[in-house]
């Protein structure tokens, strides 16, 4: 005789069980409230952004808020995953955020989009137009009545990296963002400094602070000194913190031991300037940049780090703990 699905999972269950009855491990305790949210934004190319253009393909994307538990009002951070799409390291940094009593939100840029990954093709999702998706998550966020508005930061990583250093730029907030609420703070991981874009020195005056491993293979280092040392010229409170040895998503326990990836898009010799017209040129060519332009290439090595994973996680905490005032 056959058995019905329930009767045999009562049969499976029984039979992992002791004597005494099946050895069910008790639930983890709920330490965050969760939340699905969605909210309508816009798809633009780099021209249309860099111009300050409004319209161009609608789309409705969504992301997961993690609150700490209780009633009262709380800082928030906004997560921006990378090219290969909320992962591992992005759930562990909102179980951390939420242990020092700071709500998370996941935003999520690619599913509402139907994209599954940008690892191998970029153009799939240009990252300045996830800066206008940070800025909703933003306007979101402020919105919420647990959430203080005054208290938002983003922190993202690699493609998000760069929406959270680029989305300090008054001039792209001023186009595309909210108009009575900004960042208190800006948290790039591994991001991309290659392009040089017009009036990038005038940053939110609030802090930021940047991430990256000096062995990145993916997003070089270098650009993010370089562009550190001029936004530190002309006073803005900004700090690179580097970890030697460390790859790109050093944070991320799954890339261990580290991953090779040899379709990955890689632009780390290709160094760009936007012109006036909104047109990002390769200064290798003169030319206006495309994807395939013989700088573009494709391999980079993707690896975990767990000393370099705490050294950061120990500093993003404290530096959060102070830029909202948190209890120690």
């Amino acid at each position: 005789m056959s058995r019905s699905p329930t009767s045999r999972l009562r049969v499976r269950a029984s039979t992992t069980g002791s004597a005494a009855g099946p050895s069910l491990r008790p639930a983890a305790p709920q330490t965050a409230r969760i939340e699905i949210h969605s909210f309508e934004t816009v798809t633009l190319t780099d021209r249309q952004f860099l111009t300050g253009t409004k319209e161009g393909n609608r789309a409705r994307i969504g992301g997961e808020l993690r609150l700490p538990l209780g009633t009262s009002r709380v800082p928030a951070v906004t997560l921006v995953h990378g090219s290969a799409g909320v992962g591992a390291n992005v759930d562990r940094w909102a179980r951390e955020l939420n242990g020092i009593g700071v709500a998370a939100f996941l935003l999520d840029c690619f599913t509402g989009r139907g994209i599954v990954e940008t690892v191998t093709d970029q153009s799939r999702l240009g990252s300045l137009a996830m800066i206008v998706d940070a800025y909703g998550a933003l306007e979101l966020l402020s919105k919420h009545q647990r959430i203080d508005a005054s208290r938002i930061a983003v922190m993202g990583f690699s493609k998000g990296g760069f929406v959270a250093l680029y989305s300090s730029l008054k001039r792209f907030r001023q186009m595309h963002g909210p108009a009575d609420v900004h960042f208190a703070a800006h948290i790039p991981f591994y991001a991309s400094c290659y392009t040089t874009y017009v009036e990038d020195q005038q940053v939110s005056d609030c802090a930021i602070r940047l991430f990256h491993g000096t062995a990145d293979d993916y997003v070089s280092i270098e650009p993010c000194r370089s562009y550190v040392a001029r936004l530190r010229r002309v006073g803005k409170d900004v700090q690179l913190t580097e970890y030697r040895g460390a790859r790109h998503a050093f944070d991320n326990h799954l890339y261990s031991p580290p991953v090779y990836l040899p379709d990955a898009v890689t632009t780390k010799i290709c160094p760009r300037e936007e012109r006036p017209d909104g047109v990002i040129v390769n200064l290798e060519t003169g030319r206006p940049f495309s994807w395939s332009d013989a700088c573009v290439t494709r391999g980079a090595t993707v690896g975990y780090d767990p000393q370099a994973t705490k050294e950061a996680t120990k500093a993003v905490k404290a530096f959060l703990i102070s830029a909202f005032k948190l209890p120690a």
